[in-house]
């Protein structure tokens, strides 16, 4: 039987000086974000996820979005060299807590900068966004380690936001879902269904038709319904302050 565990990490008591690139800076209120964390970490174990929690890291302000410390493909999981500097100390905890999880351990090596939020997978075709936080040499270590496994690396541009994971995501079916404007290249998809919202672009699976969004794209929303999909929607209002969406907050482990 497949295991299902969802890896995250408790916001820090400096989560408020969190980077931010692509937005101007607005006040993050903490003790909501704890809160609006909860929540979400609440949808996952409702949802029938194992919940792995890595130990939280107070000096790093943006160890929360756990998801650009590493890529999981299968059994392995991929340790990312974050394109902030400040970022880099986050991967430390999380590659213990894998191995524990009895993952088997790769990582990208300098001068090689790879952050999880650019890597989306679909089926076997894994996009990166070659962007801000990711390089050329990133994406070719990446590319070295995960073709031998039978996935096909493929490099986006990105130029209009963060991570590529901030632009689209996927729906089960492996259509590719994002809000045009922010999305360099939509011929790169072969299947690219366009959302209303910019909070729409960002969907967590969670199981069957469950799709975790959040609730700031109700038009998104009822378009997944209309496909036959269940929205299951969050407040993640200040993580988005910061750049984060609902992918960010986890990385989904099948093992």
């Amino acid at each position: 039987m497949v295991q299902r565990t969802a890896l995250v990490r408790r916001p820090g008591p400096r989560l408020t000086e969190g980077l931010v690139t692509h937005v101007e800076r607005t006040p993050v209120d903490l003790p909501a974000a704890i809160r609006q964390w909860e929540a979400y970490v609440d949808v996952l174990r409702e949802a029938g996820w194992a919940v792995a929690e890595v130990p939280e890291a107070p000096d790093c302000p943006d160890a929360v979005f756990v998801e650009d410390t590493v890529v999981m493909y299968r059994n392995v999981a991929v340790i990312s060299r974050p394109g902030a500097d400040e970022r880099k100390p986050e991967v430390v905890d999380v590659e213990k807590v894998l191995e524990d999880l009895g993952c088997s351990i790769n990582r990208i090596r300098p001068p090689g900068t790879l952050d999880g939020g650019d890597v989306l997978k679909v089926g076997d075709t894994v996009y990166v966004g070659r962007g801000g936080r990711t390089n050329g040499e990133g994406i070719r270590q990446l590319r070295a380690i995960l073709e031998p496994l039978g996935a096909q690396v493929v490099a986006v541009p990105l130029s209009r936001v963060l991570h590529l994971k901030s632009a689209v995501t996927a729906l089960p079916d492996g259509t590719v879902i994002g809000y045009p404007p922010l999305v360099d290249d939509v011929s790169v998809f072969p299947r690219f269904l366009p959302v209303p919202e910019e909070e729409g672009s960002h969907v967590v699976l969670i199981g069957g038709d469950r799709l975790l969004m959040s609730a700031a794209a109700p038009r998104s929303a009822e378009l997944f319904r209309d496909l036959g999909y269940t929205p299951v929607e969050v407040d993640i209002s200040e993580f988005v302050k910061l750049e984060g969406c609902v992918t960010c907050l986890s990385v989904r482990l099948r093992h």
